[in-house]
């Protein structure tokens, strides 16, 4: 995409809206979720705006009006997007009419991260057809067969899930011709990425859908950073926790709340005050049955008991609770500062409140204590910055596969510190997929004390202290010698990596971060990969990827890798050089470098100088890449001379070198910072990064492997990896 694009977000439930504001916003750059209605015009600055309706239980005509207007005030060159809810609630058919009757839709339901997938156009859930779960048990209808069927009357068609791993595309410009509207299958977060990436490349039409498609147009699109709020100086002495959710769990986390001291206030609250410490405020036994009078109680006691800004933060569970509970407060504006678990994000008002906004069934039975404790830890910092990249409870960091590579290697002594290192855990949440056996051997010899803990998934694992969770996969004997090439350990360590990418193909993990594998091992077990990046790249059935390595003063990404010079030299032409420095791109920006710039080496001595070296190959192979690129606008120059190119880079003129072939971009890393050098691998379904240093068969065992470099290959990984979709 050519520039940065400004993106005008549609949603039709409060806590819907900080969702997606909270995986749209980038750091540092302005981003707001305006509350519509009470007769107050729309307001619309720079940056990000997504606008709540609160339209989720109106009147079909008048939700449909709400979008008009929406769509009249939205800035004329911004690119427009529809959240709706993932199990298809609300007034969808009228709100997705209102938007196709002026230009074409593409619809993606999926949000993956909770089982909720799309198949032939039918949302499911855990497997389960939608209509045949109980999640519609309290809507006043039976759920919708099909996507297709909460839409009617509109005309639809629905692009499936083999379109969508193919030339998606093709396949989308096709089904846009047969109707306005196009109903898009996804299963993974990746699946979304591809029709993110594909809808964005048409200037003409609204792209619709769940939290987690929200969350693959931010990984598409970026944009420079534009000056955040002013900070609040300090801390308010109260929480108060506002509960209108009858559901199971909500019950069970107000208990643990209670349990650690906080104080109740049920409605109606008689002239209670609040007081310094955590209150929660939820309805009184047998309150009701109807939710608008029940939620127009607890709004009316907020008001009450609220001593302002300075007095009380606040945390509102459910979207109509928080809608009703921030107009009574005359609040119509809130910055999304950081998404801090599934659905839960923190915000501030104008006035330097902060607000904590959550769907009411959302969370395990701690999420509520979890969201307090972020608010009563908020250092200064915290407070006063925009919407960080990386949350700051467990639940918002990405969880990264860390795979054992080679057990006869230096691999589980790297790995061991390295996943507990506080750097580490404040980034990420690290799940090894290896051998607890030989992880704990490696702990004794290291002489580092850890709790090594097996779990059957990441989901399972908890984080915190010295603790480990392995996948265990126990393919190692005991007395595998250490610093020797064994088939055993190569099976071993191509098991470990298959693991992981089947879990990253399922959404279930975010990054991958690699330790060395011996490519004489893997060869012996049967399995002919020149190493990890191709490996990976044939488990998750990606055609393409790309090799970067990194230093802290150079970044290099490669064209070609693992063949010999004369095959490379051949096999570089423009569409690979392109899609190369695309991928670079986009890991940078990704990363934050909001406009990389990049250097793009030659294949001859001196870049060819003017035909005087080679065959002209820099002006066949090279230039006209360059020239599609700098039309999109990515700031690629070149054909470089490849030692100024790395000596330019060094010294900080390029935040990416595009190296033609293996030696050209590896022999300047290793010179400039082996002992830190991070290989990552772009292209994948998630990022996968690695140390740049192989399995040291000659230390291995001897407890003297430096771990720095996994630290920081577990650093970047957490920069680049994708975050949990709302």
């Amino acid at each position: 995409m050519s520039g940065p694009t400004e993106l005008f977000v549609i949603a039709d439930d409060l806590s819907g809206a900080a969702e997606t504001a909270a995986v749209l916003a980038r750091p540092g750059a302005a981003s707001r979720v305006v509350l519509a209605g009470g007769g107050r015009p729309l307001r619309v600055a720079p940056g990000l705006t997504v606008v709540d309706l609160d339209s989720r239980t109106a009147a079909p005509a008048d939700a449909a009006d709400s979008v008009h207007a929406a769509l009249a005030a939205a800035p004329p060159s911004a690119r427009i997007v529809k959240k709706i809810d993932s199990l298809l609630r609300g007034n969808l058919a009228a709100e997705i009419g209102a938007l196709a009757a002026a230009r074409r839709v593409v619809l993606a339901p999926a949000l993956p991260v909770a089982e909720r997938t799309v198949r032939d156009g039918v949302v499911h859930l855990s497997g389960i057809p939608l209509h045949e779960t109980d999640a519609w048990r309290i809507e006043p209808s039976p759920a919708p067969l099909s996507v297709a069927a909460a839409l009617a009357p509109l005309r639809t068609t629905v692009l499936g899930l083999e379109a969508v791993r193919g030339d998606v595309a093709a396949a989308l410009a096709g089904a846009l011709e047969r109707a306005p509207v196009v109903i898009c299958d996804a299963v993974t977060d990746a699946d979304l990425d591809a029709l993110a990436a594909a809808a964005l490349a048409r200037p003409d039409i609204v792209l619709a859908g769940s939290g987690a498609f929200a969350a693959a147009i931010g990984r598409v699109v970026a944009g420079p950073p534009v000056e955040s709020g002013a900070p609040r100086p300090e801390r308010p002495p109260s929480v108060l926790v506002v509960v209108g959710s009858a559901a199971d769990v909500a019950a069970q986390q107000v208990e643990r709340l209670l349990a650690d001291g906080a104080r109740e206030l049920r409605v109606p609250i008689a002239g209670a005050r609040l007081e310094p410490g955590v209150t929660v405020l939820r309805p009184a036994p047998g309150a009701g049955a109807d939710p608008r009078t029940v939620v127009a109680a607890l709004a009316r006691a907020v008001v009450d008991l609220d001593p302002g800004p300075d007095g009380a933060d606040l945390v509102l569970t459910g979207g109509e609770t928080a809608r009703r509970v921030l107009d009574e407060l005359g609040i119509d504006q809130l910055e999304p500062l950081a998404q801090i678990g599934h659905g839960a994000v923190r915000s501030r008002t104008a006035d330097g409140r902060h607000v904590v906004t959550r769907p009411g069934s959302f969370g395990g039975v701690d999420s509520l204590r979890d969201i307090v404790a972020e608010l009563q830890s908020l250092s200064p910092e915290d407070q006063e910055g925009a919407m960080t990249a990386t949350a700051a409870s467990n639940d918002a960091r990405p969880l990264v596969a860390v795979t054992m590579g080679d057990g006869a290697g230096v691999g589980p002594e790297v790995i061991v510190p390295a996943v507990v290192h506080p750097d580490t855990l404040a980034r990420c949440r690290p799940v090894v997929i290896g051998d607890a056996a030989r992880l704990r051997l490696a702990a004794r010899i290291i002489g580092q004390e850890v709790e090594i803990v097996t779990v059957d998934e990441p989901a399972q694992a908890e984080f915190g202290g010295n603790r480990i969770n392995v996948i265990d996969l126990g393919l190692l004997p005991e007395d595998l010698p250490w610093g020797a090439v064994s088939a055993v350990a190569g099976e071993a360590a191509y098991q470990y990596i298959r693991v992981a990418a089947e879990l990253a193909v399922a959404g279930a993990v975010q990054g991958i971060c690699t330790a060395p594998l011996n490519k004489e091992a893997l060869h012996a077990a049967g399995h002919r990969f020149p190493g990890h990046t191709e490996l990976l790249a044939h488990l998750t059935g990606t055609e393409e990827v790309s090799m970067m390595l990194t230093t802290p003063k150079v970044k290099v990404v490669h064209v070609t890798t693992h063949i010999g010079l004369i095959d490379a030299v051949a096999r570089i032409e423009p569409g690979l050089v392109e899609r190369t420095v695309r991928r670079g791109h986009e890991a940078l920006v990704r990363a934050g470098v909001t406009e990389p710039k990049i250097g793009v080496c030659g294949i001859n001595p001196h870049a060819g100088e003017n035909g005087l070296f080679g065959y002209g190959e820099e002006e066949e192979k090279i230039v006209p890449a360059l020239k599609v690129l700098q039309a999109d606008g990515i700031d690629a120059r070149g054909p470089l001379p490849a030692d100024t190119a790395f000596f330019l880079a060094g010294r900080g003129d390029y935040d990416l070198i595009v190296a033609m072939y293996h030696d050209q971009g590896h022999a300047p890393v290793k010179v400039l910072g082996i002992e830190s050098g991070v290989n990552i691998t772009v292209g994948l379904p998630v990022i996968r990064t690695s140390v740049d240093h192989g399995t040291a068969f000659d230390i291995a065992g001897q407890g003297v492997a430096e771990p720095g470099s996994m630290v920081e290959a577990l650093r970047q990984a957490a920069e680049l990896a994708s975050r949990p979709a709302a």
